[in-house]
């Protein structure tokens, strides 16, 4: 296979903090020679684990990219043993358009994994992360919210694996980032997801989903911060050194074991969502209601929760379309599990 057309201008094996980009030529119209530049940082001290972190997989998501650029700005090479690579807006170009695909190509990077060298954008950034990012790191995490489309309960998530030994690994860094909720996720369709190619690689991947509607909150920033930091300190890349990374916590494990945790809209109208998110799920219960925006006398649509179970997603917008997802319930398997992260104190 050809060798990628992205080039890093930092150097991932020298001790330090360096702050540069993953250069991607790009001729537009605007630009005949000009270059996507996707930031990038990379800490280093000494020989040990590499931690990945990545924000921006979607461009309408904010956590990550706020949460990952505070963190580039500050950490420092003393903080860390080993390798830390950041990663805040993963697609550049949709994150600068403030949307979920590309604006190049409409491109959706979380379905464009292994990508291609000689494919279009988005591909070509699936193709650097998967063959040049991947094999440099131990433990990947990937931070998404619910976008303007969604939102969700905050949460961290790993999926079921046949390798029970990296399950394991899995589940205790998602227990370490210390979310109110941690998920083992049903995904609809994982063809292409970033998360399939680390997971194949046998990482350790924890992804998240941290809230929505487009925006980022007070208290969902302060959840990924405290995440990131617990995520690191589990991966023993983070030198634990005050009181805020040993920090205990409780968070509520969530299942959604199969395809009956979802309810899909079969029409297009006006949503009326009848619980909220937290709220507790009985099976049959009405979870939301679609009314017809054509005419009046209509009785509305009813979409009763096919399981019992916790709201732990919804539909954002006021408006629903046939095929979209209006709300996730997942089973409530276990509440007040202790989490906290398993770094030495330095």
């Amino acid at each position: 296979m050809r060798a990628s057309p992205i080039s890093a201008t930092v150097d991932f094996n020298v001790d330090g903090e360096q702050h540069g980009f993953l250069k991607l030529p790009y001729s537009h119209d605007a630009s005949a020679w000009g270059a996507v530049m996707i930031p990038i940082t990379v800490i280093r001290n000494g020989e040990g684990p590499t931690a990945l972190l990545t924000g921006g997989n979607h461009g309408d998501e904010y956590e990550g990219p706020i949460v990952l650029s505070k963190l580039a700005s500050t950490l420092k090479a003393s903080d860390v043993k080993g390798r830390v690579i950041v990663v805040p807006f993963m697609n550049y170009p949709a994150f600068r358009a403030g949307s979920r695909t590309s604006p190049i190509d409409r491109g959706n990077l979380n379905r464009a994994f292994p990508g291609k060298p000689d494919g279009t954008v988005t591909e070509k950034i699936a193709d650097y992360f998967q063959r040049y990012l991947l094999p440099l790191a131990d433990y990947v995490l990937d931070l998404h919210a619910g976008g303007r489309t969604l939102d969700f309960v905050p949460f961290a998530a790993v999926h079921v694996l046949s390798d029970t030994k990296q399950q394991a690994r899995c589940e205790a860094a998602m227990h370490a980032f210390g979310a109110p909720y941690s998920m083992r996720m049903l995904e609809l369709d994982s063809v292409g997801l970033f998360d399939t190619a680390v997971e194949e690689a046998g990482k350790v991947f924890v992804s998240t989903e941290l809230g929505g509607g487009g925006t980022a909150t007070v208290a969902s920033v302060a959840v990924a911060e405290r995440g990131v930091r617990g995520f690191l300190a589990n991966a023993g890349v983070l030198r634990v050194r005050d009181d805020r990374d040993i920090e205990p916590r409780t968070t509520t494990l969530l299942d959604m074991p199969d395809g009956s945790c979802y309810t899909t809209s079969e029409h297009d109208g006006l949503l009326e969502m009848c619980k909220d998110l937290g709220d507790n799920v009985e099976a049959g219960d009405v979870i939301a209601r679609v009314h017809d925006m054509t005419r009046t006398g209509m009785l509305p649509i009813e979409y009763r929760a096919k399981r019992r179970g916790l709201l732990a997603a919804r539909h954002f917008p006021g408006l629903v379309h046939i095929g979209d997802t209006v709300a996730v319930v997942a089973d409530i398997v276990e509440r007040g599990i202790p989490v906290a992260s398993s770094a030495v104190k330095h």
